[in-house]
Order: structure tokens, then sequence, then C-alpha cells
């Protein structure tokens, strides 16, 4: 049956099976990236890891992650993408089983990477397959929100069920989860999944420009997660920095001059999906300051303990699901998707500018729970960038504009990670220096990193009043793909 043939009522029982398979892959990848943190001090203590070495257990798998999106996603449309999602998710299922069972610092890291490389070829076409299944703008949109909702909530569950599980069983049961959810989605992916075959490798086999953009964005990444330990203006930074530009910018221009390029540059001719490219960078790296300088804000300041702040930061994660699974599609319908996404940027913002003010002793309910309250804007900002960024994609480059938008988005994260915390540390050894009492001089670093997350955010909603309110279609490829379900 094709894609476009007229739903019947098991064609649609299929359809809602594929956005179960594919939210639960989602959910699967995004607790691996938040349950390892909770566990990090465990880790530390019971395999060996040197201080320096335990961030590698977060940054291998980030840098396999972010390097490997972009060109999975273009993979993904040239083998399939059915058959990308089922390579991948055994991948990172293998990995996690070898994490499990990891004896010492040097098999989990590798193991780490192992499933950064999963994820990545599983997360890059999902979208893409999203995109292709659900082709009205209703059913679209209710199912981007669908996959957005187990995005929130993976988020903050992880740091959840990482405390549960490294407190009531072992650390190993943090990847160990990863086995029976990995094989259930590999069992009904298969018949749940529409088959593409592809578009052929030779329609954009282009191995120097996978080399450059895989090469580049991989180092791009490992600069950044460094800078916190060496700082913007070390050599180390500077020199790595400049190098993964030389070798972006090369990729760029391969792809303007190759016959079958991995990107066709076509794809950014579209307002909409440069946009909510550039918006979803800027957005993600001031959102992070929440989901990461908030918990490190209840920690170190108010004394909370790792299980006690992931209750408290589970109200956000409920805001921001519920919001994006009953209110964000209908807003889009009727107020249009970009509206939608200004209106979740004005929340955001406002939540960013409320933890500015939040004191040494800071009462949960007066002054905390109001920002769960706001941050619920990022379930209107999540599932309109992702509809943004997949509205310029034509068939033969679905996956391509799910790696690209999987890619900005962890770049987003990277940057804002780095550069929050780097100006809340800064900040933070000023005051400690002339003497300020340590909770004093936390509070204060936080509150420069959340006041610099909310320019972010403006800045993203400038961007986003660039998108026209209907998008335009990027520019069609010569050849389409040939699906069948």
């Amino acid at each position: 049956m094709s894609l476009a043939s007229p739903p019947t009522s098991g064609f649609l029982r299929s359809k809602t099976l594929a956005l179960g398979v594919l939210s639960a892959a989602g959910l699967m990848t995004i607790l691996d990236g938040s349950i390892v943190t909770v566990a990090l001090p465990v880790l530390q203590r019971e395999l060996g890891f040197t201080d320096a070495g335990l961030s590698w257990t977060v940054n291998a798998y980030l840098i396999a992650f972010g390097g490997l999106l972009l060109l999975a996603g273009r993979l993904g449309d040239l083998v399939g993408r059915k058959r990308m999602f089922l390579a991948g998710t055994a991948v990172f299922t293998a990995a996690s089983v070898v994490a499990g069972l990891s004896d010492g610092p040097g098999m989990l890291l590798a193991a780490r990477f192992g499933q950064g490389i999963g994820s990545a070829m599983a997360s890059a076409v999902v979208l893409g397959i999203l995109v292709t299944l659900f082709t009205s703008p209703g059913e679209r949109g209710k199912a981007i929100a669908v996959f957005s909702f187990t995005g929130a909530v993976g988020a903050s569950l992880g740091q959840v069920l990482g405390g549960v599980l490294t407190d009531l069983f072992a650390w190993n049961w943090i990847f160990l989860i990863n086995l029976p959810i990995g094989l259930a989605v590999l069992a009904l992916a298969v018949p749940a999944l529409p088959n593409d075959r592809g578009i052929g490798l030779a329609k954009g086999a282009d191995v120097a420009g996978s080399a450059l953009v895989t090469a580049g964005l991989m180092l791009a990444i490992y600069t950044v997660v460094g800078v916190e330990q060496h700082g913007w203006l070390a050599g180390r930074t500077l020199g790595l920095g400049a190098l993964s530009a030389v070798l972006l910018a090369a990729f760029f221009v391969r792809q303007a001059t190759a016959k079958n390029p991995l990107m066709p540059l076509r794809i950014l001719r579209s307002r909409a999906v440069a946009g909510a490219n550039i918006a979803q960078m800027l957005a993600l790296s001031g959102m992070f300051a929440f989901q990461i300088l908030v918990a490190l804000y209840m920690q170190k300041v108010l004394g909370y303990g790792a299980l006690e702040t992931g209750l408290a930061m589970l109200p956000a994660a409920v805001a921001i699901g519920a919001v994006s699974l009953f209110v964000s599609a209908p807003l889009s319908a009727r107020f249009g998707t970009r509206a939608t996404l200004l209106a979740g940027l004005v929340l955001l913002v406002a939540a960013m500018l409320w933890l500015t003010r939040v004191p040494v002793d800071a009462s949960y309910v007066r002054d905390l729970l109001p920002v769960m309250v706001l941050i619920a804007g990022g379930g209107l900002v999540l599932p309109s960038l992702a509809t943004l960024g997949m509205s310029g994609a034509g068939a033969d480059d679905a996956g391509l504009a799910s790696g690209l938008f999987n890619t900005t988005q962890q770049i987003g994260m990277a940057f804002g990670v780095a550069v929050l915390s780097t100006l809340a540390a800064s900040r933070t050894e000023s005051h400690l220096a002339s003497g300020t009492p340590a909770p004093e001089a936390l509070t204060t670093g936080y509150h420069l990193a959340f006041a610099t997350s909310a320019a972010l955010l403006t800045t993203a909603f400038i961007v986003s009043l660039l998108i026209p309110r209907t998008p335009e279609p990027a520019p069609a490829a010569e050849s389409p793909v040939a699906t069948a379900a």
C-alpha cells in the first residue's frame, strides 16, 4: 500500500504503532543522556575513573552522537530510513549491554562511544520517518507533539530513574535497562515501520564530504565540551576551533561543487528550515541552562540530594509534556506554527528572567514552582521547531533534514552547557576570591548564566520572526524516493 493511499482502519493502527515504536526509541536514547549524570560519583568510585576521565562518560557519547547525525540522516535517505533505524537501535542496544558489563574505564568509554554511534543512526532518521508517514499537517503536528512529549518526559525521568536504579540495585542497571526496551523496539519496528528502498548510494555517496563533515562536527563538539576545563581563549580551544571551522567550510564548498553531494544545499534555501535550525541552536543553548544549572543550584545551594532534585524537576517535565501533547498541535492549527513558537519563547524568556532573582534560601513553592510552570513554553517551542525544521523536506531529503535538525540540536545543547557553565563558574570564582560565602557566590554565578540564557532565547525569538508565516517548501530533488508500506 502506498503512503499516499486513503487510510484504512488497519493502516491507521499501523501508523499509531509506528509512532509508538519511534517514541519508545527516542525515549530510550534521551533517558540514556540524562540517566548517567546522577550515577557519576558511583562510576568514579567503582570503576576507578580519574576526575578528568569521569567527564568522558558523557563526552564520548556526545561526540559520537553529534558528529554522526548529519551523515546518518543522509545515509538513511540513500539506503533506506527503516534500515538505518533498525541498525542504529541494534548497535545502541548492544553497546548498552557492553556498558553494563564494563569492568573498567576503557571498556565503559568505548561502549559509550558505541552508544553514541547507534543513537545517531537511529535518531537521525526518526523525524524523517514521521513526516513521510504522517502526511497531512494535522496528523503530522499531532505525531510530532507526541514524539516531543516523550522527549520532555525522558529528560527528567532519566534523573529520577538513574537515582532509583543506582540506589536500589547497582550502576550497571542504568545501561542494562536498555536491553529489554531495545529488543522490544526492534521486534515491533520490523512490521510497524514503512519499508523504503532509499534513492541509492550513487545519488549521494560523497566519501570526501562525509569525511569532512564527520571530522568537522566531532572536532567542534570535542572543542566545546573541553571549554569548561581549558577556557575559551586557550591555545587548544582556539586551534581546534579554527581547524573544525576549516573542515566545515571545506564541507560546504564540497557540497556546492560535488556532482552527488552528501547534503544538497537546496535544503537550506527554505527560510523556514534555515530559520528553525538557527532558532533551535539558540533556544536549546538557553533552555539547557534550566536542566543543568537549576539542578546544580538545587544541590549546591539549597542542599537537595540527587533523587530529591529529580523529583523537584518533575513538574517541569509534566508541564512541558502536557503542553506538547495537548496544547501545541491545536494552537498551531488555529494560529500557525510560527505564532505558537513565538508564544513558547516568550514563556521561556520569562522563566529565565524569573530565575535571575532566586535567592540563596529559596522556597521551592514561592521561587521555583512558578518556573516549573513557565517552562511549559518548551512544550510549544520543541514541536513547533521540529515542524518548521522538517517543513522543506521532500521524500528524498527527509532523512537529511531530520539529521540536520538533530545536529543543530546537539550543537545548541553542547554550546549552551559550555558557555553558561563557564560564565557561572567565572562569576562564582571572582566572588569567592573577594570573600563572598560559597552559597551567595554560586547563586550570583547562576544569576549571570540565567540572564545570558534569557538573552539567547530572546535572540531565538528575533530569528523566529523572520520565518515565513506559511513555510515554503525547499526546491525538489531531481528524482523522488520510492516508498512502500
